[in-house]
Protein backbone atom coordinates (compact mmCIF):
# COMPACT_ATOMS: atom_id res chain seq x y z
CA UNK A 1 0.00 0.00 0.00
CA UNK A 2 1.52 3.39 -0.82
CA UNK A 3 1.65 5.95 1.58
CA UNK A 4 -1.24 8.78 -0.01
CA UNK A 5 -3.63 5.74 0.01
CA UNK A 6 -2.63 4.80 3.59
CA UNK A 7 -3.20 8.18 4.67
CA UNK A 8 -6.61 8.26 2.66
CA UNK A 9 -7.66 5.16 4.79
CA UNK A 10 -6.58 6.80 8.08
CA UNK A 11 -8.93 9.42 7.61
CA UNK A 12 -12.11 7.56 6.56
CA UNK A 13 -14.14 4.74 8.18
CA UNK A 14 -13.64 1.13 7.68
CA UNK A 15 -17.97 0.85 7.30
CA UNK A 16 -20.53 3.36 7.28
CA UNK A 17 -22.17 1.41 10.08
CA UNK A 18 -19.43 2.71 12.51
CA UNK A 19 -21.27 6.14 11.88
CA UNK A 20 -24.41 4.96 13.62
CA UNK A 21 -23.15 3.78 16.99
CA UNK A 22 -25.23 5.65 19.70
CA UNK A 23 -23.18 8.39 21.25
CA UNK A 24 -20.20 10.07 20.31
CA UNK A 25 -17.85 8.40 22.40
CA UNK A 26 -18.33 4.96 21.22
CA UNK A 27 -18.11 6.31 17.55
CA UNK A 28 -14.83 8.04 18.46
CA UNK A 29 -13.75 4.68 20.28
CA UNK A 30 -14.77 2.51 17.25
CA UNK A 31 -13.03 5.05 14.99
CA UNK A 32 -9.76 4.62 16.95
CA UNK A 33 -10.21 1.16 17.03
CA UNK A 34 -10.49 0.96 13.15
CA UNK A 35 -7.31 3.19 13.00
CA UNK A 36 -5.45 1.31 15.04
CA UNK A 37 -6.17 -1.78 12.97
CA UNK A 38 -4.82 -0.01 9.99
CA UNK A 39 -1.91 0.20 11.01
CA UNK A 40 -1.36 -3.12 11.97
CA UNK A 41 -2.66 -4.59 8.88
CA UNK A 42 -0.20 -2.53 7.16
CA UNK A 43 2.96 -3.75 9.34
CA UNK A 44 1.92 -6.82 9.51
CA UNK A 45 2.17 -6.78 5.70
CA UNK A 46 5.55 -6.63 5.69
CA UNK A 47 6.08 -10.10 7.27
CA UNK A 48 3.89 -11.14 4.29
CA UNK A 49 6.13 -9.98 1.72
CA UNK A 50 9.43 -11.27 3.57
CA UNK A 51 8.45 -14.54 5.41
CA UNK A 52 11.88 -15.64 5.51
CA UNK A 53 12.34 -13.18 8.39
CA UNK A 54 10.32 -16.22 10.74
CA UNK A 55 13.25 -18.72 9.24
CA UNK A 56 15.90 -16.42 10.35
CA UNK A 57 13.91 -15.24 13.29
CA UNK A 58 13.65 -19.07 14.33
CA UNK A 59 17.45 -20.05 14.76
CA UNK A 60 17.85 -18.80 17.65
CA UNK A 61 15.43 -20.08 20.30
CA UNK A 62 16.36 -23.12 18.48
CA UNK A 63 19.89 -23.11 19.37
CA UNK A 64 19.11 -22.07 23.45
CA UNK A 65 16.38 -24.99 23.28
CA UNK A 66 18.47 -27.83 21.49
CA UNK A 67 22.06 -26.92 23.06
CA UNK A 68 21.85 -24.96 25.55
CA UNK A 69 18.63 -26.58 26.94
CA UNK A 70 19.38 -29.86 26.35
CA UNK A 71 23.03 -29.77 28.08
CA UNK A 72 21.44 -28.25 31.45
CA UNK A 73 19.00 -30.37 31.82
CA UNK A 74 21.81 -33.28 31.85
CA UNK A 75 23.43 -31.49 34.35
CA UNK A 76 21.10 -30.50 36.15
CA UNK A 77 23.37 -27.62 37.82
CA UNK A 78 20.35 -25.12 38.10
CA UNK A 79 17.80 -26.28 40.66
CA UNK A 80 14.10 -25.95 39.28
CA UNK A 81 12.14 -28.08 41.97
CA UNK A 82 9.72 -30.70 40.32
CA UNK A 83 10.36 -29.24 36.47
CA UNK A 84 12.86 -30.91 34.38
CA UNK A 85 14.86 -27.55 33.16
CA UNK A 86 14.29 -28.04 29.35
CA UNK A 87 10.50 -27.70 30.97
CA UNK A 88 11.38 -24.77 33.08
CA UNK A 89 13.35 -23.17 30.00
CA UNK A 90 10.44 -23.28 27.40
CA UNK A 91 8.78 -20.19 28.37
CA UNK A 92 11.79 -17.92 28.83
CA UNK A 93 13.11 -18.62 25.78
CA UNK A 94 9.46 -17.91 24.18
CA UNK A 95 9.63 -14.49 26.17
CA UNK A 96 13.33 -13.65 25.36
CA UNK A 97 12.62 -14.26 21.04
CA UNK A 98 9.64 -12.30 21.58
CA UNK A 99 11.95 -9.71 23.49
CA UNK A 100 14.45 -10.17 21.15
CA UNK A 101 12.16 -8.96 18.20
CA UNK A 102 10.20 -6.17 19.78
CA UNK A 103 13.01 -4.31 20.95
CA UNK A 104 14.42 -2.80 17.34
CA UNK A 105 11.17 -2.41 16.31
CA UNK A 106 11.82 1.36 16.47
CA UNK A 107 13.99 1.46 13.91
CA UNK A 108 10.93 1.10 11.51
CA UNK A 109 9.74 4.64 12.29
CA UNK A 110 13.71 6.27 11.87
CA UNK A 111 13.24 4.23 8.33
CA UNK A 112 9.88 6.15 7.79
CA UNK A 113 11.32 9.20 8.44
CA UNK A 114 13.67 9.06 6.39
CA UNK A 115 11.21 8.08 3.59
CA UNK A 116 8.82 10.83 4.50
CA UNK A 117 6.08 8.15 5.39
CA UNK A 118 5.80 9.97 9.04
CA UNK A 119 5.17 13.42 8.01
CA UNK A 120 2.20 12.16 6.29
CA UNK A 121 1.03 9.99 9.45
CA UNK A 122 0.90 13.23 11.39
CA UNK A 123 -0.61 14.78 8.78
CA UNK A 124 -3.22 12.48 9.01
CA UNK A 125 -6.24 13.04 11.65
CA UNK A 126 -5.03 10.19 13.54
CA UNK A 127 -4.68 10.01 16.86
CA UNK A 128 -0.81 9.48 18.15
CA UNK A 129 -2.08 6.82 20.40
CA UNK A 130 -3.44 5.05 17.05
CA UNK A 131 -0.04 5.27 15.05
CA UNK A 132 1.82 4.04 18.41
CA UNK A 133 -0.60 1.17 19.09
CA UNK A 134 -0.91 -0.06 15.91
CA UNK A 135 2.74 -0.52 15.35
CA UNK A 136 2.93 -2.23 19.07
CA UNK A 137 0.39 -4.49 17.96
CA UNK A 138 2.02 -5.31 14.51
CA UNK A 139 4.72 -6.50 16.42
CA UNK A 140 2.79 -8.39 18.31
CA UNK A 141 1.94 -10.32 14.98
CA UNK A 142 5.44 -11.44 14.93
CA UNK A 143 5.71 -12.61 18.81
CA UNK A 144 2.61 -15.12 17.91
CA UNK A 145 5.04 -16.23 15.35
CA UNK A 146 7.76 -17.33 17.52
CA UNK A 147 5.48 -18.30 19.87
CA UNK A 148 4.38 -21.24 16.90
CA UNK A 149 7.48 -22.12 16.75
CA UNK A 150 8.69 -22.34 20.25
CA UNK A 151 5.74 -24.72 20.86
CA UNK A 152 6.81 -26.84 17.78
CA UNK A 153 10.19 -27.00 19.29
CA UNK A 154 8.76 -27.60 22.43
CA UNK A 155 6.54 -30.72 21.20
CA UNK A 156 10.06 -32.65 19.74
CA UNK A 157 11.80 -31.94 23.01
CA UNK A 158 9.03 -33.41 24.86
CA UNK A 159 8.33 -30.62 26.80
CA UNK A 160 5.52 -31.13 28.88
CA UNK A 161 2.95 -28.59 27.73
CA UNK A 162 -0.41 -27.72 28.72
CA UNK A 163 -2.38 -28.17 25.19
CA UNK A 164 -5.78 -26.60 26.51
CA UNK A 165 -7.75 -23.85 24.62
CA UNK A 166 -7.83 -21.53 27.38
CA UNK A 167 -3.61 -21.94 28.16
CA UNK A 168 -2.95 -21.28 24.73
CA UNK A 169 -5.00 -18.25 24.58
CA UNK A 170 -3.43 -17.01 27.56
CA UNK A 171 -0.33 -17.70 26.51
CA UNK A 172 -0.90 -15.95 22.89
CA UNK A 173 -2.78 -13.25 24.90
CA UNK A 174 0.70 -12.53 26.78
CA UNK A 175 2.99 -12.40 24.15
CA UNK A 176 0.99 -10.05 22.49
CA UNK A 177 1.35 -7.90 25.71
CA UNK A 178 5.09 -8.94 25.82
CA UNK A 179 5.61 -7.48 22.48
CA UNK A 180 3.25 -5.07 22.24
CA UNK A 181 5.32 -3.25 25.62
CA UNK A 182 8.69 -3.83 24.45
CA UNK A 183 7.67 -2.64 21.15
CA UNK A 184 6.64 0.45 22.36
CA UNK A 185 9.58 0.84 24.66
CA UNK A 186 11.60 0.69 21.49
CA UNK A 187 9.33 3.73 19.80
CA UNK A 188 10.20 5.50 22.62
CA UNK A 189 13.93 5.11 22.14
CA UNK A 190 13.72 5.81 18.45
CA UNK A 191 11.82 9.02 18.96
CA UNK A 192 14.54 10.03 21.57
CA UNK A 193 18.17 8.83 19.66
CA UNK A 194 16.46 9.69 16.19
CA UNK A 195 19.18 7.87 14.19
CA UNK A 196 19.89 4.27 13.29
CA UNK A 197 23.28 3.74 14.98
CA UNK A 198 22.69 5.45 18.39
CA UNK A 199 19.24 3.37 18.12
CA UNK A 200 20.84 -0.18 17.26
CA UNK A 201 23.36 0.44 20.08
CA UNK A 202 20.92 1.12 22.52
CA UNK A 203 18.93 -1.46 21.37
CA UNK A 204 21.75 -4.08 21.95
CA UNK A 205 22.89 -2.54 25.27
CA UNK A 206 19.30 -3.50 26.99
CA UNK A 207 18.32 -6.68 25.59
CA UNK A 208 20.89 -8.78 27.55
CA UNK A 209 20.56 -7.15 30.84
CA UNK A 210 16.36 -7.24 30.41
CA UNK A 211 16.93 -11.11 29.69
CA UNK A 212 19.67 -11.67 32.40
CA UNK A 213 18.12 -9.78 34.66
CA UNK A 214 15.14 -12.02 34.56
CA UNK A 215 14.02 -15.38 35.76
CA UNK A 216 13.69 -16.57 31.95
CA UNK A 217 17.27 -19.48 32.69
CA UNK A 218 17.27 -19.48 36.07
CA UNK A 219 15.26 -18.95 39.52
CA UNK A 220 15.16 -15.48 41.10
CA UNK A 221 15.81 -17.53 44.31
CA UNK A 222 19.64 -18.18 42.69
CA UNK A 223 20.51 -14.92 42.41
CA UNK A 224 22.12 -12.50 44.56
CA UNK A 225 19.60 -10.15 46.71
CA UNK A 226 20.64 -7.02 44.51
CA UNK A 227 19.85 -8.70 41.39
CA UNK A 228 16.22 -10.04 42.58
CA UNK A 229 15.27 -6.26 43.39
CA UNK A 230 16.31 -5.43 39.62
CA UNK A 231 14.41 -8.92 38.93
CA UNK A 232 11.30 -7.78 40.81
CA UNK A 233 11.30 -4.82 38.61
CA UNK A 234 11.90 -6.51 35.15
CA UNK A 235 8.61 -6.52 33.40
CA UNK A 236 10.12 -9.64 31.55
CA UNK A 237 9.89 -11.53 34.61
CA UNK A 238 5.95 -11.08 34.82
CA UNK A 239 5.83 -12.16 30.97
CA UNK A 240 8.29 -15.34 32.20
CA UNK A 241 6.31 -16.18 35.29
CA UNK A 242 2.93 -15.66 33.49
CA UNK A 243 3.83 -17.42 30.57
CA UNK A 244 5.39 -20.83 32.99
CA UNK A 245 1.84 -20.92 34.28
CA UNK A 246 -0.03 -21.16 31.38
CA UNK A 247 2.09 -22.76 28.54
CA UNK A 248 3.45 -25.62 31.23
CA UNK A 249 1.18 -28.56 32.15
CA UNK A 250 1.37 -28.08 36.04
CA UNK A 251 2.55 -25.15 35.90
CA UNK A 252 2.27 -22.20 38.41
CA UNK A 253 3.31 -18.18 38.69
CA UNK A 254 5.03 -17.35 41.51
CA UNK A 255 3.99 -14.15 41.56
CA UNK A 256 -0.18 -14.56 40.55
CA UNK A 257 -1.17 -14.53 37.36
CA UNK A 258 -3.33 -11.88 37.39
CA UNK A 259 -0.34 -9.34 39.13
CA UNK A 260 1.65 -11.07 36.36
CA UNK A 261 -0.93 -9.86 33.84
CA UNK A 262 -1.32 -6.61 35.15
CA UNK A 263 1.80 -5.69 35.38
CA UNK A 264 2.26 -5.98 31.69
CA UNK A 265 -0.74 -4.41 30.76
CA UNK A 266 0.16 -1.35 33.17
CA UNK A 267 3.41 -1.13 31.68
CA UNK A 268 2.38 -1.00 28.34
CA UNK A 269 -0.33 1.25 29.08
CA UNK A 270 1.79 3.83 30.68
CA UNK A 271 4.29 3.25 27.52
CA UNK A 272 1.70 3.85 24.29
CA UNK A 273 0.82 7.18 26.17
CA UNK A 274 4.47 8.25 26.21
CA UNK A 275 5.61 6.91 23.05
CA UNK A 276 2.43 8.94 21.85
CA UNK A 277 3.54 12.02 23.16
CA UNK A 278 7.30 11.64 22.07
CA UNK A 279 5.85 9.96 17.92
CA UNK A 280 6.50 13.94 16.58
CA UNK A 281 9.57 14.16 18.37
CA UNK A 282 11.02 11.67 15.86
CA UNK A 283 10.94 14.22 12.55
CA UNK A 284 12.59 17.33 14.79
Amino acid sequence: MRPQELVARLGGWADPVLLRLPGKFAAAVAQFAYKTAVITEVEARKLRHDPTELITRALQPALWLLVFGQVFTRLRAIPTGDLRYIDFMAPGILAQSVLFIAIFYGISIIWERDLGIVHKFLASPTPRAALVLGKALSASVRGLSQAVIIYVLAFFLGVKVCWNPLALAGVFSTVILGAALFSTLSLIIACLVKTRERFMGIGQVMTMPLFFASNAIYPIAMMPKWLQVISRINPLTYEVDALRAMMLAGGTSSFGLWLDLGVLLAAAAVLVAVAARLYPNVVR
